[in-house]
This record gives structure tokens, sequence and C-alpha cells, in this order.
């Protein structure tokens, strides 16, 4: 069974301490202003170059799930060198790609609108009951004016509900601002949904889930391309997106890759 790593130089013990509180921990503004200026380069690149890999998602948002297939150097933020180590020390050891979406959020003159929903339930043989955590990044300014992501925190042994409206009365919503750069990690077994308010502002986003190497894969939303799974020359990034799902295989089988037919 993984092991939280309670001591570690990439993961402060009151993080830790705040994430058996919560579920959730804000990391504040992780990426430079250079970094932003890139990765929100290749959002606009993305929906402009392809925008038949967009759909519409859930309220009001279009979202691209495959950015790994179209916009590869997303690679550079799943893996980022400041945020990675500290989800390994969450999770207890290496971890695996699950997901990435590109969502983009638009201006909106109704009502504000939320959609509270676990994406699943906790894993209770975790010390963090970590399944799969989500790493959302913020590549625009974010306030009480526009769209967010919120949150309604559980502590590590607190006893779920099953209605969203009981958790609400426990705990009520925290809502992530933040300027572009923000990050923040959260466990997906709680309950959370994005706040759609009437605003001029667009929200851009980059939400990436990581799981257990030994787990089942997460979803089938987002293909893992072969030349990440199946890395000629390096072991680490084989491992990492070699937990392959069935949308993936697919693919796999439709080009004729040899690992369709593992596992």
């Amino acid at each position: 069974m993984s092991k939280v790593v309670e001591r570690n130089i990439h993961l402060a013990q009151s993080e830790l301490e705040g994430f058996k509180e919560n579920g959730f921990l804000n990391l504040g503004q992780v990426l430079s202003t250079k970094e932003v200026a890139k990765f929100l380069s290749m959002f606009d690149e993305d929906r402009r170059n392809y925008p038949y890999m967009w759909h519409p998602y859930g309220y009001r948002q279009e979202a691209n799930y495959e950015a790994l297939i179209s916009s590869p150097r997303f690679d550079d933020l799943i893996r980022h060198p400041a945020i990675l180590p500290k989800i390994e020390a969450l999770m207890g050891g290496p971890v695996c790609f699950g997901e990435i979406g590109l969502r983009r959020m638009g201006a909106y003159e109704g009502e504000v609108h939320q959609a509270w929903h676990r994406d699943r339930g906790y894993w209770e043989e975790h010390p963090l009951r970590l399944d799969y955590l989500q790493l959302i990044v913020y590549l625009t300014d974010v306030d009480e004016t526009t769209h967010c992501f919120s949150i309604s925190t559980e502590t590590v042994s607190d006893k779920p509900f099953k209605s969203a409206n009981d958790q609400l009365r426990r705990s009520a919503a925290t809502h992530l601002h933040g300027p572009a750069g923000t990050c923040a990690l959260f466990n997906v077994a709680l309950f959370h949904t994005a706040t759609t308010r009437p605003t001029e502002a667009d929200r851009k986003t980059v939400q990436i889930y990581y799981g257990h190497r030994d787990r089942a894969p997460l979803a089938n939303d987002s293909g893992i391309p072969t030349r990440l799974s199946e890395h000629p020359h390096d072991e680490a990034t084989r491992s990492f997106y070699g937990n392959i799902n069935e949308r993936t295989r697919l693919y796999m089988r439709a080009y004729g890759s040899d690992s369709a037919n593992e596992h």
C-alpha cells in the first residue's frame, strides 16, 4: 500500500497537514510570468489550429481532452518539476498520467451556476484516501468577478456524504481565486464544481489527473501517444505514461501498435 511521504523536501509539513485537513492544497502562483505566457500561447494556438478537437463541455464550457495529441508540449506542465514532486509525496510514490483537459469558459450573462459532484469515491486503503489527484492550473486571472473553481473541503477522517447539499452544510464552498499561474491540488473524491458567474472575462484552465501506477486507469477521455508510453530511450517517461486506458488501446489497434494487445 502507498505511504504518504511525511518528510519530503518538496512537501512542507504544513502542506501535508493542510491536505489532511482539507483534501485540497492551494499552491499559489507557482508558474512564472514566462511560463504562463508559454502555456497560454500553447492553449490559444491549440484552439486556433485544432478547433475540431474542442467540444462543448459541462455548463457553458468548451474543452479539449486530447491535448497530448494536438499540443504534446503540455507534457512540460504535466510533469512540471516544481509540482510533480509534491504530487508524488501526497500520493506516496511514483504516479501515472490520468488525463488532461484544456478548458475555456467564456463571457456569460446568466445567473450564477454550480453543478456540485465527486469524480469518484475515496480509496480508503490510502492514508489520505487518494485514488486520483487533480492539478488545476489557472492561465488567466481569476477573482470574485470571474468564473472560478470551487470546492467543499473534507478532512481525511470525515465520513463522506452522498448529498452535495449535506456536504455544503458541513463545509461551505471554498473558491479558488488568484492570478494567472495559480495552481491547486485536490482529491477528486471531494465535491467540487466550476462556478459560472456573470462576467466579460474568459477563464482558461488546464486540469490534469494523476493516479497510482498499479490502479485502474481513471477514464477514457485522453489518449496517450505511443511516443510517450513507448518512449525508446526514457524509462521514466514510459512508466509515467504507461497506465494505458481503453481509448488509447483502440488507437493503438487502429494504427498497428504491438502494445494494444498487452494486458
